[in-house]
């Protein structure tokens, strides 16, 4: 009796015992044509096993890949495509996208924040811009704060950020003032809440005082 254990490790699980041996058998093969014919009926019985995807694009040559990677890439055939793949290219990891270094700093903010100013640098200029602008230096404002709350984060500091992101495209005045939208939140002040209050309280304290002295009257 011959245990799991003691056989062949499965290279691509999901084909089956079976699957690997034929393509091991193939690489056994002698004479060319037989070898390829061989292998072109294993890549057929494969896309049986998945039926859904036998119309996708370029399907046919994934399976193709397969056959060699489970054979170790030791089968000498062709592929439809003309290709033999390579174990280099196969195991090959996929270059890094780089990132831009003037603004690798600037991660914090996310990618939203730079969606936003690529929006705004698209809009005409005008009070909408700028108003645009304003909004999205707030948001860079709270971001700021939300990733280092223990430094202290000056309006500067966001209109050189917003600059450098933007190419020097949106540029914010000297004087302009920066909204923090931490302290926006929840609605009006707690100033104009408490003098709401207190509006309140002396008109209906006024009212009461007019509603007596129109009592003492009709007496």
């Amino acid at each position: 009796m011959e245990y799991n254990s003691e056989k062949d490790t499965l290279i691509i699980p999901e084909y089956g015992r079976n699957v690997q041996q034929l393509i091991q058998h193939a690489k056994t093969i002698e004479n060319d044509e037989e070898r390829q014919a061989f292998v072109e009926r294993i890549v057929d019985l494969m896309m049986q096993m998945h039926p859904q995807n036998r119309n996708l694009d370029d399907y046919r040559d994934k399976m193709w890949r397969h056959v060699f990677r489970i054979a170790e890439f030791e089968l000498n055939v062709t592929p439809p495509n003309g290709h033999q793949p390579s174990a280099e290219e196969a195991y090959k990891k996929p270059d890094k996208i780089p990132y831009p270094q003037n603004k690798a700093r600037y991660r914090h903010y996310g990618d939203n924040v730079q969606k936003l100013i690529d929006k705004a640098v698209e809009m005409e200029e005008g009070p909408k811009r700028e108003g645009f602008a304003g909004v999205i230096g707030s948001y860079m404002k709270l971001a700021y704060r939300t990733w280092n709350k223990e430094h202290y984060v000056s309006d500067d500091i966001i209109k050189n950020d917003l600059k450098t992101l933007s190419d020097d495209k949106l540029i914010m005045d000297d004087d302009a003032s920066i909204e923090n939208l931490a302290n926006n939140k929840g609605g009006p002040s707690n100033s104009s809440s408490n003098n709401n209050r207190r509006r309140g309280r002396r008109d209906n304290h006024r009212g009461s005082h007019k509603g007596r002295a129109r009592g003492r009257k009709r007496k």
